[in-house]
């Protein structure tokens, strides 16, 4: 009956719902913000310390730049606008990922959240931007190698972007897709997975605690028998 400590969420269907609601792809990220809010403060109420988001994928860079330009103004906005308020509630930002493809703007405001918030308990948000599991689980490996050491999991482990928190007891995917995307792999291994028929913006708190109290009644055996 034990809460997660992390939970990480493919936040898929944005831009299908937008589209939906016969407006544009643009107008479901939009939307979408709005509920990463909503899980946020459900996250607390749950005492999750650790929420890890898929934000921008390795392989999002192949959408239309007009779409691009929209994501990078929308984690602009949200960053300028609720950073006093994650502060104030002591809320932790990280980002996880290869952020020297984005702006120098956006970069700034990422490191400006990332130091003003070091300190915060209350929960840690990982934002995976520019994030791509392969990427990362290679990059690991050429660590190691230039450090001269053993090749491991604990070592591999320890070369993640992920490498101070731990792995994901639960992973959402919304969407009505059944795929990880290249999404923490290596993390995920032993992660109970939920896949959602919903689109993202019409995701809610209901949903999340319905998610969470299934993981509390189920029986983790990790490769064993108890």
């Amino acid at each position: 009956m034990s809460l997660p400590k992390h939970v990480a969420i493919i936040m898929d269907g944005n831009g299908r719902w937008g589209l939906k609601k016969k407006k544009s792809r643009n107008y479901g990220h939009t939307a979408g913000v709005k509920v990463v809010e909503k899980i946020i403060e459900e996250s607390i109420s749950n005492n999750i310390k650790y929420l890890t988001l898929y934000t921008f994928s390795t392989e999002n860079w192949k959408r239309p730049k007009k779409e691009i330009d929209f994501l990078i103004y929308l984690l602009e906005k949200y960053i300028d606008q609720q950073l006093d308020k994650l502060f104030k509630k002591k809320i932790k930002l990280n980002v996880i990922g290869n952020i020297n493809k984005f702006p120098n703007s956006l970069k700034k405001k990422l490191f400006n959240a990332e130091k003003k918030t070091k300190n915060n308990k209350k929960i840690q948000i990982n934002i995976a931007l520019n994030y791509g599991s392969k990427e990362e689980i290679i990059n690991s490996i050429k660590k190691i190698i230039n450090l001269s050491i053993p090749i491991n999991e604990k070592n591999i482990s320890k070369n993640l972007y992920t490498n101070d928190i731990p792995d994901p007891e639960i992973l959402i995917r919304t969407g009505n897709r059944y795929r990880l995307s290249n999404f923490l792999l290596w993390q995920a291994s032993y992660s109970e997975i939920f896949f959602i028929d919903k689109l993202w913006p019409d995701f809610n708190k209901n949903d999340f605690r319905k998610i969470i109290s299934k993981f509390k009644r189920t029986r983790r055996n990790f490769g064993g028998i108890k």
